[in-house]
C-alpha cells in the first residue's frame, strides 16, 4: 500500500467533490485502494436517518458501529484527529480530504467559476477551468483528469 495523501480545497459548489469523484474513479480504475475524508465544518451533515435504529442508538450518546455484508459505518460521539482516523482506515493507497486546510498536505483548491485568492496561501496547485491568470502555483485544468492525478501521485504526502 502506498498511503498517499492529498487534500482539496475550494468554496462551497467550486466543483472540489465533483473533481474528487473523478479522481478517485481514475485512481480505482487503475486497482488502486482509496479512501476519502470530508470535513463538515457547520455540523451539518446527517448520516443517519431519524427513526432508524442506529439513529436512536446515536442519539444515547454512545459510539454506533452498524455492521452489514458490505459496509462498516461508525458513528463517533466525538472529534477524531486525522492520525487517529488513518489509521482506522487500516491499508490504502490514497487518501483524499476534502476540507481541513489547515491540515499539512499537498493541497488543490478548486474552482469551476473565479477563483478565489484567499485560497493561494494555503494551496499548492490550482484546478479551475480558467487558464489566462498565473498565481506562481501549478494550474490544473478541471477537464483534465489524468493531469490532476499525475500532480496528485507526484506530490501526494505519505501518512
Amino acid at each position: 500500500m502506498k498511503r498517499l495523501a492529498v487534500a482539496f480545497s475550494g468554496p462551497s459548489n467550486s466543483g472540489k467533490t465533483t473533481t474528487i469523484l473523478k479522481v478517485v474513479d481514475n485512481f480505482m480504475s487503475r486497482g488502486l485502494k482509496c479512501a476519502v475524508i470530508k470535513h463538515d465544518p457547520s455540523d451539518k451533515a446527517n448520516f443517519d436517518v431519524r427513526g432508524k435504529d442506529s439513529y436512536k442508538f446515536s442519539q444515547t450518546g454512545a459510539d454506533v458501529v452498524v455492521l452489514s455484508p458490505t459496509r462498516t459505518t461508525y458513528f463517533s460521539q466525538s472529534r477524531s484527529e486525522l492520525d487517529d482516523v488513518i489509521k482506522m482506515l487500516g491499508d490504502f493507497d490514497l487518501l483524499i480530504v476534502e476540507g481541513l486546510k489547515t491540515l499539512p498536505l499537498p493541497r488543490i483548491s478548486v474552482f469551476k467559476d473565479e477563483i478565489d485568492e484567499s485560497y493561494l496561501s494555503f494551496s499548492n496547485a490550482l484546478a479551475s477551468y480558467q487558464t489566462n491568470k498565473n498565481f506562481n502555483i501549478p494550474h490544473l485544468n478541471l477537464d483534465d483528469i489524468n493531469g490532476i492525478c499525475e500532480w496528485i501521485e507526484k506530490n501526494a504526502k505519505v501518512v
